[in-house]
């Protein structure tokens, strides 16, 4: 079997058919791949829609859990994947029509653990037919995933690429559980850890921007556990530069790369702390971690991947501690409650 397509499915009754029915417009045969369909205890009509088609599509396999997660999802996936590849697509996006057996062509010929392409955002569900051109012969250039980072750059999501399994196994990377930021996590982890990626520059895959998803909600306790998540997810960053910061395989526009992508953690996350009802303790007990692993203040955050005036003009206000701390004071209603008491 050559590619194992792994979906985490939770309450997407609106979206999961048009993700399905982009998986089988493929140019492969159905003993050629597997679908994935993880149910990670969707309450609503996700998987009896889902197993209309499973029961139609001998390749379609739908795995019930308990509620853990999109990581604990994924992680079940990789468990249960039988193919040669491994993709991760999200039960709201879609891909083109005809893109995956040449996406799995040129990972065969070029010996790859890892294959990126390109992705379209959109609010449209009938972008169907890819833009590239697909009978053109293109030479990759296959590199270690340090330099990929470093040089070409890289995106967070799962959703841009293929992984050859045995290396996945290998790898030991696995998506945190019980946190956001996985996708970040994870591709930061196996990006370092491959000799050989390359990008194959085919447009294939529809991320569908909608709102009400899990990362657009404002509910208060959802934007705490984001708040703490992004903490995370630089703290663990740190760990991950430090490995490759080192003579045997620096890469100094890497290195530049993982730290901007880290304040970049610091920086949204600072943005949602204005908007939260934490208290200004924990907010200094935060930005205290940060400035310890030297993530904050924001001196590495702008460059190539974050260079518009809002981030200019918010960055350099925001590395001004007392101000930060004043406009909190100002903007944060809860906190203003408790202080004018």
């Amino acid at each position: 079997m050559r590619l194992s397509i792994i979906i985490p499915v939770y309450n997407v009754e609106k979206y999961i058919a048009r993700c399905i029915e982009s998986l089988l417009n493929q140019d492969l045969h159905e003993n050629e791949y597997e679908i994935l369909i993880i149910n990670d205890g969707s309450k609503d009509d996700s998987i009896s829609i889902a197993k209309q088609f499973s029961d139609k599509h001998s390749n379609i396999i739908i795995y019930n859990k308990e509620n853990g997660g999109v990581g604990s999802a994924r992680n079940k996936g990789i468990d249960l994947a039988k193919g040669k590849y491994v993709y991760f697509i999200d039960p709201d996006d879609y891909l083109a029509n005809n893109v995956l057996r040449l996406i799995l062509d040129y990972s065969d010929t070029y010996e790859l653990e890892i294959l990126t392409f390109l992705s379209t955002g959109t609010s449209l569900f009938s972008l169907l037919e890819s833009v590239s051109d697909r009978n053109k012969a293109y030479a990759l250039n296959k590199m270690n995933g340090i330099d990929y980072i470093g040089n070409v750059g890289y995106k967070s999501e799962v959703w841009w690429y293929i992984i050859n399994r045995d290396f996945l196994k290998k790898s030991g990377v696995k998506f945190i559980e019980g946190r956001w930021m996985e996708d970040a996590i994870f591709t930061t982890s196996l990006f370092i850890k491959t000799h050989f990626i390359t990008q194959l520059p085919i447009d294939v895959h529809r991320h569908v921007k909608r709102v009400g998803s899990a990362m657009t909600s404002r509910e208060p306790d959802h934007y705490l556990n984001v708040i703490y998540d992004n903490e995370n997810a630089a703290l663990v960053f740190n760990s991950l530069i430090e490995s490759i910061n080192n003579p045997s395989n620096k890469n100094s526009l890497c290195i530049k790369r993982l730290k901007a992508r880290q304040q970049s953690f610091v920086f949204f996350m600072m943005i949602r702390i204005l908007k939260s009802t934490i208290r200004l303790k924990q907010v200094k007990v935060i930005i205290n971690n940060m400035s310890r692993i030297k993530a904050y203040p924001l001196t590495s955050f702008l460059g190539n991947d974050y260079n518009g005036i809002a981030y200019i003009v918010i960055s350099n206000i925001f590395n001004v501690k007392f101000l930060y701390y004043f406009i909190f004071w100002m903007i944060n209603p809860f906190f203003r409650k408790k202080t004018l008491l």
